[in-house]
């Protein structure tokens, strides 16, 4: 027998005697003195006994031990014993008690509250996920050493505009994500909250010379978030804000993802700079997802303009910042959504998928963007009170269709064509650079089962107008003001990456992105790695800063990928 068991065998005989000695204490008085005295004698043992007794007990680790306590004074009766759950006086050899599994300690949350049982049974349910993405980047803006302006007069970048060191923490986020099920097995609700994490950076505000941004990247739920119902027959609901369909549609096209030979430094992007129009993420927003019906799935989202201006020239209700990343107060300007912002934004896209074979079709529409701070030489802006022209406020459309292929010999080969329009009057198409078409060429071929390399040529269209006559340098000044500007760019990018297991990989990106003399496409746009625009580090407080057009920027980036 064990020692604890030995201690209430004894507990229980000392008890037993308390009780024999106190029920007969009433003829006890009646008896001899001799016996009488060995009575008492008996009572002070057995008290001594009880106190010795309940120190040792005192001392044992097992929880939820009730000490048993006797006197020779008091009276105990069966219905004041306590009660005996959660202790195992005696058992026979090879069997188990409930009661002695939910405290003899095989269960770590024994004795727990009921609370904090459901409150980690919720938990539970939960997962915890991430994507750590950190390189080691050396790049350069590759811009002239100075300019000629239109107006005769030369600029000269400021700052360090050569090959330039930096640690960049990428894609880097977590998040958590949860489904309970209710009603029936079929039906549950889901949810999701997702953080940026700036790993190599202190999270903060994302102000620089050319972008006063009020949103914190860092901050809980910056990335997507939602809650929603889920159904295997009838797919998904949710609302949050989220990568639009237009975006993930074809986001395993891109090898390239969170480096700075990322393709969004074209695809999507209507203008070029550091800006992705049509390959971002939507606040606000409220989605359907489809299940697979034999290879097909839809998608479709719609995100409400939620702004009481009248041509959108205001923040959506609730929001920080001007949709459309149009920052209030960007490039020196007007402290007003001027500069694409715009009301509602539909998005969708159609998939099927066959073995080896991935199709796809996408579709994104934003209602009334606002661009009215491009013009301020027509008649309508010289009649208007801020000096813009109202009428540069119209529809911006995006669509794409791509297609993917493995091949047996770990080939994948994948193409995408995409074409962007704005609807405006043609009195205007002289500063309409958001007009364009463009493509993306890939080939990734698994060399090894642990090596992978990729190479990358995305091809950005001409546009049918600039502009850039109020604070761009291009590099041929003559290409200003003209129909058909020389703006278009190709960006091409290698990557090779060595992966270890399904978790880490290491890899090595190059990236180069060559403009034509009015184009001025970025590396790293829409924040995929550290952005290499058409900026100088000129202060803001200088007025609008320059954006020097024409630009070949250039990065090599080795990195370390770990996902969870």
């Amino acid at each position: 027998m064990k020692p604890f068991n030995r201690l209430l065998v004894g507990e229980g005989l000392l008890l037993l005697a308390g009780l024999t000695i106190d029920s007969g204490s009433a003829s006890a008085q009646a008896l001899p003195d001799s016996q009488a005295q060995e009575i008492q004698t008996l009572r002070q043992e057995v008290a001594a006994l009880s106190k010795r007794l309940d120190q040792l007990t005192a001392n044992q680790p097992k929880p939820g031990v009730q000490n048993l306590k006797t006197s020779s004074t008091q009276s105990v009766s069966a219905s004041q014993m306590p009660a005996s759950a959660g202790v195992v006086y005696a058992q026979a050899p090879g069997t188990t008690s409930g009661a002695s599994a939910d405290s003899g300690g095989s269960s770590w949350n024994n004795g727990m509250p009921e609370g904090v049982k459901k409150v980690l049974a919720a938990l539970g349910n939960m997962e915890f996920y991430g994507d750590l993405n950190l390189s080691v980047d050396y790049a350069t803006k590759g811009l002239q050493s100075s300019y000629l302006r239109p107006d005769g007069t030369r600029v000269y970048p400021l700052g360090n505009m050569s090959w330039q060191p930096d640690i960049s923490s990428n894609l880097s986020y977590l998040g958590v994500r949860g489904k309970h099920t209710f009603g029936s097995p079929q039906l549950a609700f889901v949810y999701q909250l997702e953080t940026q994490i700036d790993v190599s950076a202190t999270a903060g505000t994302a102000n620089s010379n050319s972008a006063q941004d009020s949103t914190v990247k860092g901050a809980l739920t910056s990335r997507n978030s939602f809650v929603g119902l889920t159904g295997q027959s009838w797919g998904a609901l949710k609302i949050g804000k989220t990568d639009a369909p237009y975006k993930t549609s074809t986001q395993r096209m891109n090898p390239f993802s969170g480096t700075p030979g990322d393709y969004a430094s074209i695809m999507g992007n209507t203008g070029g700079d550091n800006r992705v129009e049509f390959g971002t993420r939507l606040d606000h927003a409220i989605w359907y997802e489809s299940p697979n019906f034999h290879g097909f799935t839809f998608n479709a989202l719609v995100s409400p303009g939620q702004n009481r201006g009248y041509e959108n020239s205001t923040q959506a209700a609730g929001e920080s910042d001007c949709t459309g990343g149009n920052i209030p107060g960007s490039g020196g300007g007007p402290v007003a959504c001027n500069d694409g912002s715009y009301g509602t934004a539909y998005s969708a896209n159609l998939a099927y998928t066959q073995g080896p074979l991935y199709l796809t079709a996408a579709y994104e529409l934003h209602r009334n963007v606002n661009r009215s701070g491009d013009v301020t030489n027509t008649p309508a802006a010289a009649a208007s009170a801020d000096g813009t022209d109202p009428n540069d406020v119209g529809n911006e459309w995006a669509l794409k269709v791509g297609a993917q292929y493995t091949f047996s010999t770990g080939t994948t080969v994948s193409g995408i064509y995409e074409w962007m329009r704005r609807q405006i009057p043609n009195y205007l198409e002289s500063q309409n650079e958001r007009s364009r078409n463009g493509y993306w060429l890939s080939l990734t071929q698994v060399i090894t089962p642990a090596d992978i390399a990729s190479i990358g040529w995305a091809h950005a269209g001409g546009t049918p107008g600039d502009p850039g006559q109020h604070n761009t340098a291009p590099a041929d000044p003559n290409a200003i003001g003209i129909s058909n500007p020389p703006n278009a760019a190709n960006m091409f990018a290698f990557l090779y990456r060595h992966v270890f297991d399904k978790n880490l990989s290491v890899y090595f990106n190059y990236a180069y992105l060559i403009n034509q003399a009015n184009a001025h496409y970025a590396l790293g746009a829409g924040g995929r790695s550290v952005t290499y625009d058409c900026h100088d580090g000129s202060s803001i407080s200088q007025g609008a800063p320059y954006c020097y057009a024409g630009g070949h920027p250039m990065a090599v980036s080795v990195g370390v990928n770990y996902k969870f």
